[in-house]
């Protein structure tokens, strides 16, 4: 079990919360610990198992996916938040971000994606359905919310490399396989692109860049 990334689950739907569970584990390295059918369940199972990753529905019974997510971050409780829902309306999708949650994946997604999303949000990274993250950048453009320019200088070539990468939702050991570097060195490459685009994640990294049209936000689907 302990190395495992545990999980809460909770959807008001028992059928889906069984069949997410099966393919979740089915894949290894992943153990639900625990299952909600309502968000104030979540929320007390998330408290007592300390889970790495909470994965939650928006819409359930006595408190939302947005609301459960709410009350981790001023709890200060150390976990990941993953939400998994079949609704990918604007409103939804801006509060879901502003409540902290750690990742928006649709249901229609694959369960090789949804298992992928977990992996990427127990790492301490954010992940974003691609067509989520078009509507942000859709956002941006139709409210005049651009970004300001990035600082000066530019990404550097290598730099262009991982941010590429990083966009196509690689992890940092991937990129620096790939790439034939150490991972210390993708981190140092990640940290002056952050202080270039102006930005503290790596899905801030890649909407920034997509509007700058730096990276296709197609590259954002897995690989």
């Amino acid at each position: 079990m302990s190395n495992l990334i545990r999980v809460v689950l909770a959807d008001d739907h028992a059928v889906v919360r069984r069949g997410i569970r099966q393919f979740m584990e089915e894949a290894g390295e992943i153990a639900v610990v625990a299952e909600a059918a309502d968000g104030e369940a979540a929320l007390e199972a998330i408290r007592r198992e300390k889970p790495d990753v909470a994965v939650l529905d928006i819409q359930m019974p006595r408190r939302t996916g947005i609301e459960v997510t709410r009350a981790v971050r001023n709890e200060r409780l150390p976990v990941g938040v993953l939400v998994l829902t079949a609704y990918d309306d604007d409103p939804y999708v801006q509060a879901v971000l502003e409540a902290g949650a750690n990742g928006y994946v649709l249901k229609n997604a694959s369960s090789e994606e949804i298992v992928k999303a977990v992996h990427t949000v127990y790492e301490g990274q954010m992940a974003l359905d691609p067509s989520i993250a078009r509507k942000i950048v859709a956002h941006w453009m139709s409210a005049g919310q651009a970004p300001p320019e990035p600082l000066e200088p530019r990404p550097s070539p290598r730099e262009m490399d991982v941010l590429r990468l990083v966009a196509r939702g690689l992890t940092n050991k991937a990129i620096a396989a790939q790439l034939k570097i150490s991972e210390r060195t993708v981190q140092g490459h990640i940290a002056s692109l952050f202080a270039k685009l102006g930005v503290n994640s790596r899905t801030e990294a890649v909407v920034r860049a997509a509007q700058l049209g730096w990276v296709s936000l197609e590259q954002t689907k897995h690989p």
